[in-house]
């Protein structure tokens, strides 16, 4: 097979919204280069993107897909990714390794919310980006009305490469304004028949033909100073003007098509080719310690493994990006991530399911091991003499967790490295192992990702699990000072047990003054620090203690055993077994005995003088408090916001960005677990939200008498 130079690659991710034919469209662009004789189709279940046994079973892609195809004299790398918000994080591992996006418009909905999420995306990153109008042949097509959309939503950047002649089922031809040619299909798609532009239809692509040009040359220094000259440029030069207005994105092409009639899609290939960065175009990639690696096929040998899948009949396929140097069949490398040696004995080039191995691939391209010995997603390889390390895909935060277990309870185990390896695959599939909770957690972006998950563990490996509610991470606190003392003493032959711990309580916050007496009804207790301990604690807030006590009441010795009490409550909170936090206790009594007291006597008076004071000083518990922000077309607002206001919500703002309605809201995390299904219910899939932990308030009365019964009832159990 051939091998490609670092500048004849060009690395596009293919994005777009659920239903926007990206996977029809990768069928047609591999059915056009010769690498499959006949075109699948998801209705019939045989394409080349979505041929795992979930992704037939529900009928939309799962997994990005990787595939390449050669179109005059260029090898395009294309990563086809899930469209569905709930496997965003496809788009995000594909934007990583490309140069830039394909982003597919659907020519019936225009503009969505998806959409939106997915420029965002590449807008962060800094990656260029193409817009796609497909479906052209759609009943309620409407190329007009999606183009203006893309202007109103993206701005002045948004300039035609193309457009129809006709929309909606008539669609079989259209004008290109950048060669200046009509372009015409017959019922079958396919190679299309080009032509001189018609008079009819002349003036309006000149016109449209000179605005691009303006485009280009606002690129191009010597390119703008030839346009006021001559007030035109060559084709060459206009490419070389889009090309650079890609890289900086201060250019968005549009063009048309029709992937399911393979309509427009030889054309869209040639313009990939001829216009899109080279990967060398783009900036360079850095390593963790700030190194620019240039991708030099004459470079030190540098490979990040960016995704790793197990495929039927096959077991783990590692795939990954030559960021610099050139990688040949059976290098031994070094895990510059987690140590060790690792010999790729053989490297393909991929299309979906199909492998082709390869003797070796340069800087720029990507390709796919197998059965690799100890590579994990997001490591990277190198060879000798190179210390490259590269982290640079970043995911978004989950949205959706659930809590999980096997059936039977001995497959524990079995389970735990199902889900180590399922993280592997899909890195936003988080894994938690909660100690606070008891619980395994699975975190994603939504129930579908995790019904997903759900699907693989028992159809693929056999192993029927159950998803739970996660329990709520509440934390305890006390809201005002109160007093307690407690005797522990046990006497059972010989030396018995011995330790009584008088103490006051009382909340933490920053910055408050020492404390040097209280009141308790007639009772006054003036009081002298001796010692103070300031204990962060792992789930935040603080336990602060001081040591009041006067002439030797209870020993110094025995005074980190009563902190280990007293950390025992706050471990396991007197009211609901929940973390305790933001605590002020001072010790200013006690009694000892010369023989009896020891460490487990005063750990025991500690703990349980704690436990008496903290009820008696105005408990509450306080809940999880999440940012949450929703966007959702107009016409769904007012139902998304009476459903969340039904969650104890606090709506703290709203706005219109780029047409879609932007609603920021506090919410309780107890209120969002079902949200990401309800959500979709309500707008019909058209609306996302992100959401981020903000704060621990208080929760309302009547929740906290519920949350106290439930948990009076789960220990009476017990």
């Amino acid at each position: 097979m051939k091998i490609y130079k670092t500048n004849e690659i060009k690395n596009i991710a293919l994005l777009g919204s659920k239903g926007s034919g990206k996977t029809t469209l990768a069928e047609s662009m591999i059915y056009e280069c010769g690498v499959i004789k006949r075109r699948g189709t998801i209705a019939a279940g045989n394409t080349v993107s979505d041929y795992f046994p979930v992704e037939k079973e529900y009928g939309y892609s799962v997994f990005s897909t990787v595939f390449n195809a050669e179109f005059n004299g260029k090898k395009l790398n294309i990563i086809d990714c899930p469209g569905a918000d709930d496997f965003v994080g496809n788009a995000y591992t594909a934007l990583g390794v490309c140069d830039m996006g394909l982003i597919l418009v659907d020519a019936q909905y225009g503009v969505e919310v998806g959409t939106q999420n997915i420029f965002r995306t590449t807008a962060n990153l800094k990656k260029p980006i193409i817009f796609g109008i497909n479906q052209m042949d759609s009943e309620k097509a409407d190329y007009d009305n999606v183009l203006e959309q893309l202007r109103e939503t993206f701005g002045p950047r948004v300039v035609q490469i193309q457009y129809p002649l006709e929309s909606g089922p008539d669609f079989h031809s259209m004008i290109d304004v950048l060669l200046m040619k009509k372009y015409e299909w017959g019922p079958d798609g396919g190679v299309p028949t080009i032509s001189d532009i018609p008079s009819d239809q002349l003036e309006k692509a000149q016109e449209l033909n000179q605005i691009l040009v303006e485009a280009a040359a606002e690129n191009d220094e010597s390119l703008m100073d030839k346009f006021f000259e001559e007030g035109s440029l060559t084709e060459d030069e206009m490419r070389e003007g889009i090309r650079k207005g890609l890289v900086d994105r201060s250019i968005y092409p549009v063009v048309v098509l029709s992937a399911a009639k393979d309509m427009g899609v030889r054309r869209l290939m040639e313009f990939l080719g001829n216009v899109c960065p080279f990967v060398s175009d783009m900036p360079a990639p850095v390593t963790t310690t700030g190194v620019e690696v240039k991708p030099d096929a004459n470079g030190p040998l540098s490979v990040f493994f960016f995704k790793t899948s197990v495929e039927p009949h096959i077991g783990e396929v590692s795939y990954f990006k030559v960021m610099s140097g050139t990688l040949k069949a059976g290098a031994d490398l070094e895990n510059a991530t987690r140590g060790g040696k690792e010999r790729l004995a053989q490297i393909f080039t991929v299309c979906g399911q199909i492998r082709t191995p390869i003797d070796e691939l340069q800087a720029g391209d990507i390709g796919a091991s197998v059965k690799l010995k100890d590579v994990r997603t997001g490591n990277t390889l190198d060879g000798k003499g190179c210390d490259y390390q590269f982290d640079f895909i970043k995911y978004p935060a989950s949205k959706y967790i659930r809590a999980i277990r096997p059936v039977t309870e001995s497959d524990a185990e079995k389970l735990s490295a199902i889900l180590t390896r399922m993280h592997e695959e899909d890195p936003t599939w988080v894994i938690e192992q909660s100690k606070e909770l008891k619980q395994t957690l699975v975190k994603g972006q939504g129930e579908f990702h995790l019904r997903t998950l759900k699907w693989r563990i028992e159809n693929n490996d056999k192993l029927p699990i159950v998803f739970e509610e996660m329990r709520i991470p509440y934390r305890e606190t006390i809201t005002k000072a109160a007093r307690a003392d407690y005797r522990h003493k046990k006497q059972s032959g010989g030396s018995g047990q011995f330790g009584e711990v008088h103490l006051i309580v009382e909340p933490y916050t920053e910055g408050m003054p020492e404390p040097d007496g209280y009141k308790f009804g007639s009772q006054e207790f003036k009081l002298k620090v001796r010692d103070k301990q300031e204990i962060p604690l792992e789930w935040g807030g603080k336990l602060v203690v001081y040591d009041c006590t006067v002439g030797g009441s209870i020993d110094a010795r025995f005074i980190p055993a009563i902190v280990k009490g007293l950390m025992d409550r706050m471990e396991q909170g007197p009211l609901t077994g929940s973390y305790a936090r933001d605590v002020r206790v001072m010790i200013y009594d006690g009694k000892m005995h010369p023989v009896d007291s020891n460490e487990i006597s005063f750990r025991l008076a500690g703990r349980n003088a704690f436990s008496e004071a903290f009820r008696n000083a105005n408990p509450k518990i306080l809940e999880p408090i999440y940012d949450v922000e929703v966007l959702t077309p107009g016409d769904t607002m007012g139902d998304v916001m009476s459903d969340l206001q039904g969650r104890r919500a606090i709506i703290m703002g709203m706005e219109s960005e780029n047409g879609i309605e932007k609603l920021n809201a506090k919410v309780p995390l107890k209120e969002m677990s079902s949200y990401s299904t309800s959500l979709s219910s309500i707008t019909g899939g058209r609306s996302s939200f992100s959401m981020k932990f903000a704060s621990y308030e208080l929760v309302p009365g009547d929740v906290q008498e519920k949350l106290l019964k439930e948990y009076a009832e789960s220990q009476t159990e017990e």
